[in-house]
């Protein structure tokens, strides 16, 4: 996420996977890609390997082997707009080379962030210009490492943290970027951990300095950040939460930890709050923007703290909505530095992709995987998706149907058996009937003569 390592973490496997325009067409019919890839990745290696033969060297044979392309399934933002601009690809590259302190993974899951949801409409600044390959965390194995990388090795789970680019089967990533995974952690918590906690957790503990017997009001509580927000609250004795969500999801997020649910589509948030505390909150972690973040300032006790990181008001469609992003911008909260004194509030932006310092990444991450072997947090896992259905996935998040985390699974989705099996075994059962009625026949013949 560091804005001067992030993009050479990505920017290497996606340069060198720059022949987008030929697999274009398996883009566009993924259930292909299996025979798409093949035929991409075996000429090199069949030009490769006859000389070897010719010069009988049986050592040589390694070599050629090493050098045989990668092929390789990836999720490319091709353009800005709806979700079909998200295409899946079968890219192939040289085996990459790694730089000194770098480390190949072979992706397991992948975690989908509403950060990747603006990015489509083109409303996320960090992300490279299309077509790019999103994805900016995920969970899965070590298969090579390069030079001065020695607390990583061939075979370790880890969780990865980038810029963009996770979203592929293999990800060429900074060693320092990545974080080894208790055993007993799923792949699919691997994902899920890394964004969500990390931003939960530098706003309440680095920033707004959490303490005992505060109250907090959380936005989107059924949400990854919600939750992992929820959850750390409950590491903190005598927290009272307030968590905005559908009535659907009431019962969740209260299982969860959140002391008061407020459904904020039949019901005023702040009038609700005022009924069960009427002096108001200590801190407000807004991921909407524009009027909401009014509210929520008004929402705080003195000295109380509202902290900025998100404008989800702005995505109401599948595309960039200019109306919408014009009503977030007129509605924003505007104060003057003697109002603030005044109001003895404070206002704070979080923004996890403009953080640089590796120091405080390190320090949070191992915080976070203590409390997850405490079992004082656990990742939700809403649904998993294979990359063949990364618009459902995208579909689930933007329409808000999502309780925890959404996690996309490179690995490809195998072919449903059952419907084959049934339909083979429909056409069985009509096969056998037809026997035996023949057999029928026929020995009712036999009697006649």
């Amino acid at each position: 996420m560091s804005s001067e390592e992030g993009p050479t973490q990505q920017q290497q496997p996606e340069q060198e996977k720059k022949p987008d325009e030929p697999p274009s067409a398996a883009s566009d019919a993924p259930q292909q890609e299996s025979g798409s890839s093949s035929p991409a990745a075996e000429p090199p290696a069949a030009v490769a390997e006859p000389p070897a033969a010719a010069v009988a060297e049986p050592p040589a044979a390694a070599p050629a082997a090493e050098e045989k392309p990668l092929s390789f399934r990836a999720l490319v933002l091709t353009g800005h707009g709806g979700y079909d601009k998200v295409k899946l690809q079968v890219k192939t590259m040289a085996k990459p080379k790694l730089k000194a302190g770098e480390v190949l993974v072979r992706v397991k899951a992948c975690g989908l962030n509403f950060a990747e949801l603006l990015a489509r409409q083109g409303l996320y600044e960090l992300l490279p210009s299309p077509p790019v390959t999103m994805g900016m965390e995920g969970s899965g194995v070590i298969e090579a490492v390069g030079e001065d990388v020695n607390d990583r090795k061939v075979g370790d789970r880890v969780i990865a943290l980038a810029r963009s680019g996770m979203w592929q089967e293999v990800a060429v990533v900074s060693a320092d970027r990545t974080f080894l995974m208790p055993e007993e952690m799923s792949f699919e918590e691997g994902a899920a951990l890394t964004i969500n906690y990390m931003t939960a957790y530098m706003m309440l503990f680095e920033m707004a300095n959490l303490r005992p017997g505060k109250s907090v009001l959380i936005h989107m509580a059924a949400g990854g950040v919600g939750i992992a927000a929820t959850q750390l609250c409950q590491t903190v004795q005598d927290v009272t939460v307030f968590g905005t969500a559908s009535a659907s999801k009431h019962e969740t997020i209260t299982q969860g930890g959140v002391t008061h649910p407020i459904d904020y589509r039949t019901k005023d948030y702040v009038e609700e709050i005022r009924k069960i505390s009427p002096k108001g909150v200590d801190i407000v972690l807004d991921p909407l923007g524009g009027s909401d973040t009014q509210k929520g300032y008004s929402l705080l006790k003195p000295l109380g703290m509202i902290i900025v990181f998100g404008a989800a008001n702005c995505v109401t469609g599948q595309r960039k909505n200019l109306l919408a992003m014009a009503k977030t911008w007129y509605n924003q909260l505007s104060l003057n530095t003697m109002k603030l004194m005044q109001s003895n509030k404070a206002v704070s932006g979080f923004h996890l992709g403009y953080i640089t310092d590796e120091q405080l990444f390190g320090r949070t991450m191992s915080t976070l995987l203590e409390l997850y072997k405490q079992g004082k947090i656990k990742p939700r896992i809403d649904s998993s998706y294979h990359f063949e259905e990364v618009t459902e996935a995208m579909k689930r998040m933007h329409e808000r149907q999502n309780i925890g985390k959404v996690i996309l699974l490179p690995e490809p989705k195998k072919e449903e058996e059952k419907p084959k099996s049934n339909a083979e075994a429909g056409e069985n059962v009509e096969k056998n009937d037809a026997a035996i009625s023949e057999k029928k026949e026929e020995e009712v013949e036999a009697e006649k003569d």
